[in-house]
């Protein structure tokens, strides 16, 4: 993949001829005399609009055939949030947050963006779109919606379907499109300013629009800053501690090999090079690794966004947009809990050994936080030209254009060894009394003196002095930092680039309505990858191995979509219309693909609407699919062969895999204290360039009611299932796990290796297949009513509910039976969000109840609300489960409208203080806590000034 500075400095001088030759007519026109809405000036009304999941225009007041929840941008002013990411978040048919921010082990390309995952289906299963085109994504598939400013957003459509049909690839769960400001004329600042009650995680905004319009042209563009300090685990209750690691900051040595028993720490103020200083190292000496991580990462970001457009004639407008985002984050995690192995052992003749022997020892890096500093800038640049005409006296309208999306991630990381430099720094080390220090090598063969290993130099270390203990040689020496833990950096770069075409309009005139007809054509091309450090790739750092990924495919596709109205003013037919939709895919990475959708909208009257839809999906595999490479990592699972833990313990496999009495292993080399321990082994997961695409079929079945009697008043029912198949997935090590001894499942079997003695899983490889399936269904109810307006003011209340009636899935294809998830950790069985708001005059306050229903677990060590629950997928044996209650959290805010054309909101999200339950599950957490909730009382101000 070639990148060129020539072809960046193109790009931004066509982008600043093309606004410049937009923006300069402007001042010369006199501005038309259009009444607007927060200054958009049209010089006609529209009477029909695109909504998302249809190209086919309809009337703004009408109910489309599919279920799309509108967020005004009014309305994402009053929820005191201010990203997309977080507003989206915050719906009910959004799933657990991937990869969020509470999540400080995550690693990888995508860590420190904000992504979206509806129906809990995961965000490649997510299409996010800008103006009705493709947002850029990671090469995992993953949009980043923080990249766009909310100071240029006028509203967001969320489709609550699937729409392969119209959209192509990713539109599997849903869709989202982010629909940006445009005809703006005039300017408004806003400035935010909150953080929670107890002082940290200060949250700040700033941003500007500008914008100026007239009857034939207009630009726009807006600016946004905004940063957001991080939050640390030891600053909360429920995060201070966790089940605590046997690698801790004291320096520990084992003098007597083989023998685990013999584990031995430094007293305090002891003599590390006197072996009757030490004692036995016991569980009261354990690390607690929260003291140091991040529980919400740091982040700040810039945004830059413009839309310009003229028209060129009365029939003909050009458009032109551009985006520039530069996101940086910073997450820490507790220094490295590093492990003496036979060939990095403790050498004899080192200075700093008290055995004369060559030993085992562990020491966690406590000086040296593992921090990670996350950027990521996006580029984008679109251009279009729309088109008005009449067909045999048939309206129609038609569009063709271009976009370019660049992403280019850097992640700069410090706190992993160099394992080279740790076996110089611990091996011949001797005091030099010239130089008055302990220096690598001997007497007579020694070692220049520094931090270049490149060069030939050393620093020794003594990792058996405990962090604080201000002996010499300790990892409080910045040179000797410098020296064991150099800075790691990747880099990565994605490209999107699309050509389109598109026109709708009238068909033919019918009896019941007009019959509207959509067709288009695209070609898209993507194209990334992404390089780690070379020390990563060498195997030579303690950074998780890994290896460099790139690749691209390209695809065409055609498209065809038709709404026809059937009857109209007919008994129990006010109106019946069937859409139909096809869209032809042509991958150069598996091949071709058509997947087609039909809807049917009936209305028996005026105030009620009966929608239905069946569809047929898909999803691409990404470029991280089909060209990632083989990655290690120390992941969280339970053995099912654990005596404590595990769901298959005491059954016949189990017991002819380890021995009586087994534990699993957890880091550190000790019992695990709970399920979900991590591995003290690497695992493996990696690509597959044979994957296929991934299938889907989408129902549902829903109403509408706005009875006219009750004016203000709107209702909807929607019933939806969706099922994947196909689905591209690298089997988690406990579904591994537990398909070989739960389930008799030979293939899973051979993924692993265990140690045939101790029963300890040494190895195991999860990589990528088309191997699992995905089935959810449940409801999506609404209800909206804003009373009439009286002397005390106006009221209106909103409901959003979702209900799951079900999620299960198989991770491999052989699987006996499917896994149920709805209900357990991250996978809500019921969310629901209640706002009232009230206002009177220049005054109103809104109030919001955010509702999720209580979860399951697996037993902790804490308690087992349902010792003796069983299921099909634990074979019938009673496992348990543990279940925690429900939980809600409430906002308030006020807003006061003066004077001076500006708004003041003051408000408090969480304002009870609402804190979640333990779960040791850690789910999308890094924590003992649901990643997804709230962290405490967070109180704000927000100044918005219009010009």
């Amino acid at each position: 993949m070639k990148h060129t500075l020539l072809r960046d400095a193109v790009r931004r001088a066509l982008f600043a001829s093309a606004v410049l030759a937009i923006a300069l007519p402007l001042h010369a026109q006199d501005a038309a005399p259009a009444e607007s809405t927060e200054g958009v000036a049209a010089a006609t009304t529209l009477r029909t609009v695109t909504i998302t999941g249809s190209r086919i225009a309809r009337a703004v007041d009408t109910e489309t055939v599919q279920p799309v929840q509108v967020i005004t941008r009014e309305e994402m002013q009053r929820t005191g949030l201010q990203s997309v990411a977080d507003i989206l978040q915050a719906s009910s048919a959004v799933g657990s947050p991937a990869i969020s921010r509470a999540d400080a082990l995550a690693s990888g390309e995508n860590v420190g963006g904000s992504y979206i995952s509806m129906r809990n289906l995961g965000p490649q299963r997510t299409l996010i779109l800008v103006d009705g085109q493709r947002l850029g994504i990671t090469t995992a598939g993953y949009a980043d919606v923080s990249q766009i400013p909310t100071a240029v957003v006028e509203r967001i459509e969320v489709l609550k379907d699937g729409a392969s049909s119209i959209y192509g690839s990713d539109a599997i769960a849903g869709v989202v499109n982010i629909i940006t400001r445009k005809r703006f004329d005039g300017a408004d600042a806003n400035v935010y300013f909150g953080q929670f009650d107890v002082g940290d995680g200060r949250k700040q905004s700033y941003d500007a629009t500008f914008g100026v319009s007239n009857e034939r042209s207009w630009a726009t563009i807006g600016a946004t800053h905004a940063k957001e300090d991080p939050v640390w685990a030891k600053d909360r209750a429920f995060t201070a501690t966790g089940s605590g690691s046997a690698v801790s900051e004291k320096g520990v040595l084992r003098p007597v090999p083989n023998d685990p028993s013999t584990w031995l720490t430094l007293e305090a103020g002891g003599n590390p090079r006197n072996l009757d200083d030490y004692r036995p190292y016991t569980r009261a000496d354990y690390a607690n690794p929260n003291e140091q991580m991040s529980l919400v990462t740091g982040m700040e970001r810039t945004s830059i966004f413009a839309n310009a457009g003229v028209d060129l004639r009365d029939d003909l407008t050009f458009t032109l947009d551009a985006l520039y985002n530069h996101r940086d984050t910073m997450q820490q995690i507790a220094g490295y809990p590093w492990q003496s192995n036979p060939s990095n052992l403790l050498a004899a003749d080192s200075w700093f050994n008290p055995t004369g022997q060559d030993v085992h020892y562990f020491r966690r890096t406590w000086e040296m936080p593992r921090v990670t500093e996350s950027s990521a800038t996006t580029q984008r640049l679109g251009a279009k030209l729309e088109g008005r005409l009449d067909l045999r006296e048939l309206p129609w309208t038609w569009d063709a254009g271009m976009y370019q999306n660049t992403l280019r991630t850097s992640k700069d990381s410090r706190g992993d060894l160099l394992i080279p430099a740790v076996q110089q720094a611990t091996g011949a080390s001797w005091f030099n009394s010239d130089t008055n220090r302990v220096e690598c090598g001997t007497a007579a063969a020694p070692i220049d003196y520094g931090s270049n290993l490149g060069a030939g130099q050393c620093i020794p270390w003594n990792p058996l002095a405990p962090h604080g203990s201000g002996l010499s040689n300790t990892l409080a020496d910045p040179a000797l930092q410098t020296f064991l833990m150099p800075i790691g950096h990747d880099a990565g770069e994605t490209e999107t680039t699309a050509l389109f075409a598109n026109a709708a309009g009238v068909l033919a005139e019918l009896p019941a309505g007009d019959m509207g007809l959509a067709v288009g054509y695209e070609h898209r091309r993507e194209s990334g990858g992404f390089s780690p450090d070379a020390l990563r790739q060498t195997g030579l750092s303690t950074n998780l191995g890994s290896g460099n990924s790139g690749g691209e495919y390209h695809l065409d596709e055609l498209y065809a979509e038709t709404n026809i109205p059937l009857l109209r003013d007919k008994p129990f037919a006010y109106g019946l219309a069937v859409n139909l939709a096809s869209r032809y895919s042509d991958y150069s990475s598996f091949g071709a693909t058509t997947n087609s959708k039909v809807g049917i909208e009936w209305r028996p009257i005026a105030d009620l609407l009966v929608r239905g839809t069946w569809g047929e999906g898909f999803r691409a595999p990404t470029i991280a699919n089909l060209y990632g490479p083989l990655n290690q990592s120390f992941v969280f699972y339970t053995d099912p062969c654990d005596s404590v833990f595990g769901q298959g313990r005491g059954n016949d496999a189990c017991r002819a895999a380890v021995p009586e009495g087994y534990r699993q292993v957890a880091q550190g080399g000790v019992p695990a204290t709970r399920p979900n321990s991590q591995s003290n082994q690497p695992f493996l997961s990696g690509s597959n360039p044979d994957l296929q695409p991934e299938t889907s079929t989408t129902q549902t079945i829903g109403a509408v009611f706005s009875p006219d009697q009750v004016r203000g008043l709107n209702l909807s029912l929607d019933w939806w299932k969706i099922r994947i198949d196909d689905a591209i997935a690298a089997d988690s090590p406990t579904a591994i796990l537990n398909d070989c001894y739960m389930r008799n499942n030979a293939t899973s079997c051979a993924r692993f290796v265990r140690d045939p003695v101790t029963g300890e899983v040494l190895s195991l490889s999860y990589t990528t297949g088309n191997v699992a399936y995905w089935e959810t269904a449940g409801y999506d109810i609404g209800v909206n009513y804003r009373l009439p307006e009286h002397a005390w003011g106006q009221v209106g209340f909103s409901w959003d509910t979702t209900y799951v009636d079900y999620f299960e899935g198989k991770t491999s294809s052989d699987a006996s039976v499917p896994s149920q998830y709805n209900g357990w950790a991250g996978h809500f069985r019921l969310r629901s969000n209640l706002g009232a708001d009230w206002s009177l005059g220049d005054h109103g306050v809104r109030w919001t109840a955010r509702y999720y229903s209580g979860m399951y677990e697996s037993c902790t060590p804490n308690g087992c609300s349902d010792p003796d629950w069983a299921a099909p997928e634990t074979g019938g044996r009673k496992v348990g489960r543990n279940h925690v209650g429900s939980n809600t959290f409430n906002d308030v805010q006020y807003r006061w409208s003066t004077p001076w054309t500006s708004t003041i909101s003051v408000g408090v999200n969480n304002v009870f203080d609402r804190v979640g339950p333990t779960m040791y599950s850690q789910p999308h957490s890094s924590f003992w806590y649901y990643g997804g909730f709230d962290i405490g009382r967070f109180p704000y101000v927000q100044y918005q000034q219009k010009f």
